[in-house]
């Protein structure tokens, strides 16, 4: 198996673009375990930088949400800590604690579809210190709309990690993860992403995401590094079995939400891996221009890894563009027929 030369003229293109990435590295996996990697670019845009070497950390961003937050509520029901369609109230019976809200009665399964009617984002970075943004997080008196219709909220992830550190007992940052993952990546091994305006520096191995910075480093929603082997790992246990037990696996790639699965976006119209994908496509990108995913119906799966916010996310590079781009080219060339 080799990278398309269509797909490798895309990426070099949007290395090589005025306001484009400076890094990209791609991995590819069908079913029978073949793969392929390309890095292009460099960590930063520097003249001095090395070229990408494949050992490079990169911020996953959202992937985090499937690649840790949702993996660890599915393992923590199959240990028996917790249940899908468990109330808040049971699992954090401070959440709100004298309020009347909605939030009591909803459930992870709410929350990892985004289903529970919490709102996208605020900025919890402003707040304090981490301890008074944990503290405050739970006792917020959150807008809370209807449950049922997709609301995408790293809000509603924020609190599955809370969930998560209460039924284990302990931080995030203490959880275990696959080789090729980690929450404290060697800035002399890690992409850049974006010069940032709160904390004003360059980010090199600190999380990106200001609230997951704000909350330490890691959160429910963001704060996950990975190499592109790493995540490749992922995406290959996804497609060939082994990401988690069979049972909790299928339900994390099966529909439970209009174009949301228990841990993923499902495969339609407009979506980022592209209009060539089986239905039984699913997949999740990160705000820093990453994205993973996997096509079982067409035996085929995939990770396209950028620094598309370096060294400002203020710029007009069509990243979503450019992962449809991708997967279209795999899957007219790799796809199992």
């Amino acid at each position: 198996m080799i990278v398309p030369a269509r797909t490798r003229a895309l990426l070099d293109a949007a290395v090589q673009a005025p306001q484009g990435p400076s890094a990209a590295a791609l991995g590819v996996v069908n079913a029978a375990g073949e793969r392929v990697t390309l890095h292009l670019g460099r960590p930063r845009h520097a003249p001095d930088a090395p070229p990408l070497d494949g050992g490079d950390w990169w911020d996953l961003a959202s992937l985090t949400k499937p690649l840790l937050t949702a993996r660890e509520i599915l393992r923590a029901a199959g240990d028996g800590l917790l249940d899908l369609d468990d109330p808040l109230s049971r699992l954090l019976p401070d959440l709100a604690w004298m309020q009347d809200t909605p939030l009591h009665a909803r459930t992870p399964r709410q929350l990892l579809t985004h289903t529970a009617g919490l709102g996208a984002w605020t900025s919890l970075y402003t707040w304090g210190d981490p301890e008074t943004i944990r503290a405050r997080f739970l006792q917020e008196p959150w807008e809370v709309t209807e449950a049922g219709p997709v609301r995408y909220s790293d809000l509603g992830y924020v609190l599955l990690g809370r969930v998560l550190e209460r039924v284990r007992g302990h931080h995030l940052s203490d959880f275990p993860l696959d080789a090729g993952l980690t929450f404290t990546p060697d800035p002399a091994r890690t992409v850049s992403t974006e010069v940032c305006a709160w904390r004003g520096r360059l980010l090199t191995g600190e999380t990106h995401d200001e609230n997951a910075a704000a909350l330490g480093g890691i959160a429910g929603h963001a704060g996950l590094f990975g190499t592109l082997d790493g995540v490749l790992d992922q995406a290959e246990r996804l497609l060939r079995g082994g990401w988690l037990p069979a049972a909790a696996q299928a339900l994390a790639l099966r529909p439970h939400a209009p174009e949301r699965t228990l841990a993923f976006v499902q495969a339609c119209p407009g979506w980022s891996g592209g209009s060539l994908c089986s239905p039984q496509a699913a997949g999740h990108t990160g705000f820093t221009g990453t994205g993973l995913w996997v096509d079982p119906g067409h035996g085929l799966a995939w990770v396209l890894l950028t620094n598309r916010v370096h060294p400002t996310r203020h710029t007009p590079f069509d990243i979503q563009g450019l992962r449809r781009a991708v997967g279209n080219t795999l899957q007219a060339a790799l796809a199992a027929p």
